[in-house]
């Protein structure tokens, strides 16, 4: 059994339907807990709308590359198509972290899945709503989240507002 933190992302389309949708694909694959969706502005050098964000903690009998699957799995699903790196997309799932039942961090240098995430400790779209998710949750290599959004540029932080409730 692992546990895996998930960021799910998307600017097309039905944003709040297509997040929903993912959301409600978890539950049969262990979801634990979601948080609320989050307006975020994009992030990189596309322009582009803004995002809907929300994370996700799964539980199950996979192991990283296995959650990465279902990442890949579930932008499938959602018509995801990878043409312009950081560009517009439907839907975009990023492995942040895998740990064992022992707690220990499952670490990871392969290109095609680097644990934990080698840029969420700087991302206020993923740092804010899994706070809001979980406020003792640790990022394995960089601390406490609390502590990462509160070293996080104020007005990125502020720029990650609450959307709505998940019903």
């Amino acid at each position: 059994m692992t546990r895996a933190v998930l960021s799910l992302g998307g600017n097309l389309g039905d944003r709040a339907g297509t997040l929903r949708a993912a959301l409600v694909a978890l539950t049969g694959h262990g979801l634990v807990a979601r948080s609320t969706l989050y307006e975020t502005p994009p992030w990189g050098p596309v322009e582009q709308p803004p995002y809907l964000n929300a994370v996700a903690v799964v539980r199950g009998d996979r192991d990283a590359a296995g959650w990465l699957a279902l990442a890949h799995e579930l932008e499938q699903a959602a018509g995801r198509t990878r043409e312009v790196r950081w560009g517009a997309r439907t839907l975009d799932v990023d492995v942040v972290t895998v740990t064992g039942d022992d707690g220990a961090p499952v670490l990871s240098a392969d290109p095609e899945l680097t644990l934990p995430h080698p840029r969420a400790h700087e991302r206020a779209f993923v740092l804010v709503p899994w706070l809001s998710l979980d406020p003792a949750a640790t990022l394995p290599g960089h601390g406490r989240v609390a502590d990462l959004v509160a070293a996080l540029p104020a007005d990125e932080v502020a720029a990650v507002t609450r959307w709505e409730q998940l019903a």
